[in-house]
């Protein structure tokens, strides 16, 4: 496809999304009928009544007002930024994921890297009111995985998906956030500094127009695509009625594993988890729980190496349990009996805290559980 017919063609879906009435459900309908949007907005009055009703039919042959062109003038100056990208469900790369869900959307509004959207992905979503420690979990887990080649997939609320983010742009998976607003508007405001590194070095889509602000019923709907790109889904944090639950639902009903972290009996942030659990979920204990479920990673006695300037990392538990011992010691001090870089040894570090062989202790130093 020519540069010219791209844009002609990103210009029709633009100019269909835009019309009043037309929602994804009504689009799918007209795309079945008609094959493409150029067609459906030359379709006669008559063709167009035998689809859908007089009144959006009405609304498709309608001449667009200057309030809708200038929507659509906008949408393509945005696109044309560099790191931007107005993606369709017809593009050769739209994410496989996404096209085996009940209702993929019609439009991807992307800004940075398109090509985490086919990656392996991991859904890790919990609380906005998240106790400390689930923050550091999701975090730590996130991490883990990122340094594996997982991206981690949240929605840029505070809480779980903030933690959850930050983790995961720590390593090469990076992560992807899925946002309830036109991809203009970052909201909440304080996660501003965070979708800029996620701009960056991860990666933003929506499926609403520029300058959609945050309705509370964007919200839900967006959930589907955060567990529609992930292999499962991972709940951290959530009380009973947590809108984390209508992800992990969303993804049980797109075939997705849904993975939960139990917590104490008493806490109201485990309750939801506990739910889960009770209902199927897999119980999340450790870091090899997750690789487990998600298969293609290997397993904890193969893990991925870690590329260091030293090369790679061979039999990372070993060789580190063996350099650690059970004598607090810190990261300097463990790069010096071990030859390699203070970031390769943070990365596995990680995993093995994670799988309950080593604690962190205060002034960042290390020691062996058992």
């Amino acid at each position: 496809m020519t540069p010219a017919s791209h844009d002609a063609d990103l210009r029709a879906w633009l100019q269909l999304m835009h019309r009043p009435g037309v929602g994804s459900v009504t689009a799918r309908r007209l795309l079945n009928v008609f094959g493409d949007p150029g067609k459906v907005l030359q379709a006669s009055l008559q063709a167009l009544r035998k689809v859908v009703s007089e009144r959006q039919a009405q609304a498709i042959t309608a001449t667009p007002g200057a309030a809708e062109q200038n929507k659509l003038t906008q949408a393509l100056a945005w696109a044309a930024l560099p790191g931007h990208r107005i993606m369709t469900l017809a593009d050769t790369d739209y994410p496989p994921a996404l096209l085996n869900i009940d209702d993929p959307p019609m439009l991807l509004y992307v800004k940075g890297r398109s090509d985490l959207l086919s990656a392996c992905s991991l859904a890790v979503v919990g609380s906005r009111n998240a106790s400390e420690q689930g923050r550091r979990n999701a975090e730590h887990f996130s991490e883990a995985l990122s340094h594996a080649g997982v991206s981690i997939v949240s929605g840029l609320a505070l809480g779980i998906d903030t933690a959850a983010h930050e983790g995961g742009l720590r390593g090469v998976g990076a992560s992807i956030a899925v946002i309830g607003t036109g991809i203009d508007i970052v909201y909440p405001a304080r996660n501003s500094h965070l979708a800029q590194r996620l701009a960056q070095d991860g990666c933003i889509i929506s499926e609403y127009a520029l300058g959609t602000a945050p309705l509370a019923a964007n919200f839900p709907r967006r959930n589907r695509i955060i567990s529609g790109l992930s292999r499962a889904v991972l709940v951290v944090e959530a009380a009973a009625q947590s809108g984390s639950l209508i992800t992990a639902r969303t993804a049980a009903e797109q075939g997705r594993d849904v993975l939960a972290i139990p917590g104490s009996i008493h806490a109201p942030l485990s309750k939801g988890c506990h739910c889960l659990i009770k209902q199927g979920a897999k119980l999340v204990e450790s870091i090899d729980d997750i690789v487990e479920e998600l298969g293609r990673l290997p397993d904890c006695s193969q893990r991925s190496p870690v590329t260091t300037a030293h090369g790679a990392l061979p039999q990372c538990e070993d060789m580190l349990l063996r350099a650690l011992g059970f004598d607090p010691v810190g990261l300097d001090g463990l790069s010096a009996r071990t030859g390699l870089d203070v970031a390769a040894l943070h990365a596995q570090l990680l995993m093995l805290e994670l799988d309950g062989l080593v604690e962190s202790l205060p002034g960042g130093r290390y020691r062996r559980v058992n």
